[in-house]
């Protein structure tokens, strides 16, 4: 194997009195290409800088080779400079390097570094690094706020790149298309894999089968020698003090292991009340701000139990069409019909409803008290934070001194504490490490609610969405069933510019058929879909009093009689709205097959 250009060995170092790392070893070649991949809150962001010569260890070595030029690309980075040229020489990148570079990113390299979005921050940070051709490049979550082509432009670049790369990322498309190694760093110790992640999962597990068994041998040993102490006459003599000494490392060495492991997250979600059916409806919907085309004509019918994602580049409109579709925005033309009893819960990508200066246990109990109602039930503050992996140490602190993944963990505490049956996640895996996206998916498989998902990973959607609604940015739109895979498959040509696209050839100019009399509903029909609109608007309330009136738990002890009467009335009204939903349904469907 060939001699590392950067190398850890035996390093440690501590936050205060929490030990970040005890004994890491690491090693970089020319060339590799290799993930760091673990918890939040594990230390991956401070191992990076620590690679890189920003922080120093406790103790241990670090080892560059002398003439090896290292760049990272942190979590957050700091534009600064007239334009983006400016920034992206800055670092001593050749002009005509930089200006390619931030071409090939899709960005102009005289805009502004004023008022720059979230991706193009990230794409500007890394055009300048890819820029400065460095021997070592440091990559920390770069393919947040990417769009899912800027994602594919870098995984170009960096399976081209000459350089070594070590990436802590939580997009798993992304790290099987570019690894060929990876680092896990757990229980403060780095573990290595000589293979790329696309074998990680298989690997850990079967490193948490050997430490589940090493930790069962342990403990089988501290019973054999604690009875063996209890037993033994001289046990508190001399000659078996050495016993004793090895029975207290036993069990120090248990408690390490048991300190070290991770509390899994509790992610739970009340569906809440059963909505109508049908959960939007968007029929020919058209908007625009000034000259710019978000959508022209598009339309689309939302049923109870979809889950929707809506992909596109960055800028194409995904956010506009979630308002659109939940009533927040008129269009421009077309119509939006809303459907019955929704609960909404939105869990927003900019994270605006998290003030800075409030402290963790303000946010989550923002009238005071100790207690939060999480899906109708009080529970304590400290209790609920702990579900979402938070220290008690933290909840005094302030919401900015949290990390990206643990602001998100925040704003999905808040969404999942009330029941809602309608869940909007706007770009929720930004930040997040794995073993939460895991828990986040096998909770929104038992879901039974309806899902709107917008989101750049490209593996999440893929597990979770039963249709995908594609935004050009140019005022088209197509929904296809199934994930981001399978529209791409439908639709390889979809976000190609029209120029780009292939010019069709020139067909006999045919006959226009004599006008016909446009098909439609007939008179009956018509009138019968009238009717159910109506009643599907007036049963929810009529459910809601026949509810109301057996909440009251005296009512059956009472008057048994009228318990009944309601609870038959109850009933047979929610068997009436879910009819009349099915009979609706089908009179749209028919509708639209009769438009053509």
């Amino acid at each position: 194997m060939a001699a590392p250009i950067l190398a850890l060995k035996d390093v440690r170092l501590a936050d205060g009195s929490v030990s970040l790392f005890d004994g890491v070893d690491m090693a970089l070649e020319a060339r590799v290409r290799a993930c760091l991949v673990g918890r939040n809150g594990a230390g991956k962001s401070t191992l990076l800088r620590v690679l890189a010569g920003i922080v120093e260890p406790d103790s241990g070595e670090r080892t560059a080779s002398p003439a090896a030029r290292i760049v990272i690309v942190p979590q957050e980075p700091v534009i600064t400079g007239a334009t983006l040229l400016d920034y992206a020489v800055a670092g001593g990148a050749p002009a005509y390097a930089a200006e390619a570079a931030i071409e090939g990113f899709g960005l102009d390299p005289a805009k502004s570094t004023q008022g720059l979005s979230g991706g193009e921050i990230r794409r500007v940070a890394l055009a300048r690094a890819f820029a400065e051709e460095p021997d070592i490049l440091l990559l920390d979550e770069p393919t947040n706020h990417l769009d899912i082509f800027a994602i594919e432009t870098l995984e170009e670049m960096v399976k081209a790149a000459r350089c070594a790369i070590l990436v802590i990322s939580h997009d798993r498309a992304f790290l099987e298309r570019t690894t060929q190694r990876c680092f896990w760093l757990e229980a403060r110790k780095v573990r290595r894999l000589d293979k790329g992640f696309g074998h990680f999962d298989d690997w850990a597990e079967k490193l948490a089968a050997d430490d589940a068994e090493s930790l069962r041998r342990l403990s089988k040993s501290i019973e054999r020698e604690a009875y063996t102490a209890s037993r033994s006459v001289t046990a508190r003599r001399t000659r078996n003090e050495g016993r004793a000494r090895l029975l207290e490392k036993l069990r120090q060495e248990k408690s390490v292991i048991l300190s070290d492991q991770v509390r899994p997250m509790e992610l739970t979600l009340d569906a809440g009340g059963v909505s109508g059916k049908r959960v939007a409806e968007a029929r020919g919907i058209t908007k625009a701000f000034g000259d710019r085309v978000i959508l022209k004509g598009f339309s689309t019918r939302i049923i109870r139990g979809d889950r929707v994602a809506i992909v596109g580049p960055n800028g194409a409109g995904k956010t506009t069409m979630i308002k659109l579709l939940l009533g927040e925005l008129e269009p421009d033309a077309g119509s939006v019909k809303l459907g019955t009893g929704l609960e909404v819960a939105y869990l927003d990508q900019s994270r605006a409803k998290l003030s800075e200066e409030a402290t963790l246990w303000d946010t989550l109990a923002p009238s005071g008290g100790d207690s939060i109602v999480v899906r109708g039930q009080p529970r304590h503050v400290a209790a609920y934070a702990k579900d979402f992996m938070f220290r008690d140490n933290q909840l005094r602190q302030p919401v900015r001194s949290l990390s990206g993944g643990e602001r998100n963990r925040l704003l999905l505490a808040l969404a999942l504490a009330r029941p809602a049956n309608l869940l909007v996640l706007d770009e929720p895996t930004n930040d997040l490490d794995m073993d939460t996206l895991d828990l986040l998916e096998d909770m929104l498989e038992a879901y039974d609610g309806t899902l709107l998902l917008v989101s750049h990973d490209r593996d999440f959607i893929d597990r979770l969405a039963s249709s995908t609604i594609a935004l050009d940015g140019r005022g088209g739109a197509v929904e296809t069933p199934g994930g981001w895979s399978d529209f791409v498959r439908q639709n390889p040509a979809f976000f190609d510019a029209p120029d780009a696209r292939p010019t069709p050839k020139a067909a006999p100019k045919p006959v226009p058929p004599p006008p016909a009399k446009a098909a439609k509903l007939s008179f009956k029909d018509q009138h019968r879909l009238s009717e159910l609109e109506a009643l599907i608007e007036k049963l929810p309330a009529t459910i809601a009093a026949h509810d109301k009136t057996l909440a009251d738990p005296g009512l059956y002890a009472r008057d048994r009689a009228a318990f009944d009467r309601t609870m038959q009335a109850a009933d047979k009204a929610r068997a009436t709205l879910a009819a009349a939903e099915d009979e609706w349904l089908a009179l749209e469907e028919k509708r639209e097959a009769l438009k053509g």
